[in-house]
């Protein structure tokens, strides 16, 4: 039987859930889901801009999980999307709360521990949401980054960057980093990022942990072909090396998260679908 003979009718049901942790407030949900779901998924999505770049994506993955059975939760964070908060009043610990709040949900709703799927800097919070429950999940992560630490130094370039093209004299990344440590919020791209929240994303490392037993790492790569980064192999070796089953893949597509224009990466939907049927991921 094709993959689109085992499609199963699905529904789509937007709500808010209240908040119990320090940040209080709701945060919006979106639940994809079959009538009788096999597993259950909470997606994470990323830092800042890169969640507005890569919703469409999220969506249509979220779709495709649901035709093949699955209740997918998307949740966004406190102060991002449609969420209560400010963006620059989040901090890393309300972040991994969300996520457990979402996992929470899922498991009173439908009775099944969520696989945790990351996108970039989410992985970074599923993992340590995973970490927290102190239970092994299962995990899909997309392109995954391997520390916060280099997220946060990327998104501060964007700061020095601009104010190279205004011609003002701002301090470099260093100097940011430094105001952040001193406890100073500071405004990066229409973003204000929290000293809380810098020093947590700073923290956060990508590495093997016991908090997670089965692992898709998926890859977005150019060319006829794709293959992982340096970097992601010896990261996907690393987990193998720690015990983790892994099933690690890269495909071809454009890297949507970052991309001028919305784009999509059809090949990525496809592998995850089939990563989530593999005998290893599946619920």
């Amino acid at each position: 039987m094709d993959a689109a003979a085992r499609r199963v009718a699905t529904t789509t049901d937007a709500f808010f859930l209240a908040s119990p942790g320090r940040a209080g407030g709701r945060r919006f949900c979106l639940l994809n889901a079959p009538a009788d779901p096999r597993g259950t998924i909470v997606y994470v999505h990323p830092f800042a801009e890169e969640m507005n770049k890569s919703r469409r994506m999220a969506a249509l993955q979220a779709r495709a999980f649901a035709a093949a059975g699955h209740a997918v939760l998307q949740v966004d964070l406190f102060g991002c999307g449609d969420s209560s908060g400010d963006f620059g009043d989040a901090a890393w610990d309300d972040w991994i709360d969300d996520v457990q709040l979402a996992s929470d949900w899922l498991v009173a709703r439908f009775g099944s521990t969520p696989l945790l799927w990351g996108l970039r800097a989410g992985c970074l919070v599923a993992l340590a949401a995973a970490e927290r429950a102190g239970e092994p999940r299962t995990a899909l992560f997309w392109q995954p980054a391997a520390s916060g630490k280099t997220v946060l130094q990327q998104f501060l370039r964007l700061r020095t960057a601009a104010e190279r093209l205004a011609g003002t004299s701002g301090g470099g990344v260093e100097d940011l980093r430094d105001r952040l440590a001193a406890g100073e919020t500071i405004d990066v791209a229409g973003y204000r990022i929290a000293p809380e929240l810098a020093a947590g994303l700073e923290a956060a490392r990508l590495e093997p942990s016991s908090a997670v037993d089965r692992l898709a790492w998926l890859e977005i790569a150019s060319g006829d072909h794709p293959a992982l980064t340096p970097a992601g192999a010896r990261a996907v070796d690393n987990w193998r090396a720690a015990g983790v089953e892994v099933d690690a893949d890269a495909v071809s597509g454009p890297a949507f998260w970052q991309t001028t224009e919305i784009e999509v990466a059809p090949a990525l939907i496809d592998a995850s679908v089939r990563a989530l049927g593999s005998a290893r991921l599946a619920a």
